[in-house]
């Protein structure tokens, strides 16, 4: 078996690898889970969102996005377009419904420190999406939040319930590909 070494500048390592960042991402991670759940809640008590009748508020939101194709430099690209039109508007209800839970579930995983990097990342496509859809706002800084969180994945949970269940997954996957 070969060995190989790849070196890593003192900084990257001690914001990706070395726990004595943890405090510093637990802040990051703190700040940026609040803001998805709150996000997520206002949307998961909002009829117009999230439920059996829900819909109405993504018909909004894609519609608006739709309307900013137009143009030499459109704010939103046709190919993103075309995606909403066929695949999101025939179920509303579901991707509306979706996004709700998403944002509450993404910002409990933030919060409480469990499968952080999992949670950046489902946070990360759902900035994308709305940025592809045209909407700024916070979304580009909470995309680098993510992105930093899930580059530190590894310290990024060290303060929550990472600590505890990465090393339970690393045991009971190591079992099985003995």
């Amino acid at each position: 078996m070969n060995t190989h070494t790849v070196e890593q500048s003192a900084f990257i390592h001690f914001f990706t690898a070395n726990t004595m960042s943890a405090p510093f991402w637990l802040v990051v991670r703190l700040y940026l889970g609040y803001e998805w759940f709150m996000a997520g809640w206002e949307k998961v008590t909002n009829p117009a969102w999230f439920g059996s009748d829900a819909g109405a508020a993504m018909q909004g939101f894609v519609q608006g996005a739709l309307g900013k194709t137009v143009g030499l430099h459109p704010d939103v690209q046709m190919w993103y377009a075309s995606f909403l039109q066929s695949v999101v508007v025939p179920h509303l209800n579901a991707w509306s419904n979706a996004i709700a839970v998403g944002e509450v579930l993404v910002g409990l995983g933030l919060i409480v420190g469990l499968f952080t990097g999992v949670a950046a990342f489902f946070g990360f496509v759902m900035n994308m999406n709305f940025l592809l859809a045209g909407t700024v706002s916070v979304n580009p800084i909470w995309l680098l939040l993510a992105i930093g969180i899930m580059g530190a994945r590894r310290v990024a949970g060290y303060w929550g319930l990472d600590r505890y269940v990465r090393p339970y997954f690393a045991r009971k996957f190591s079992r099985m590909y003995r």
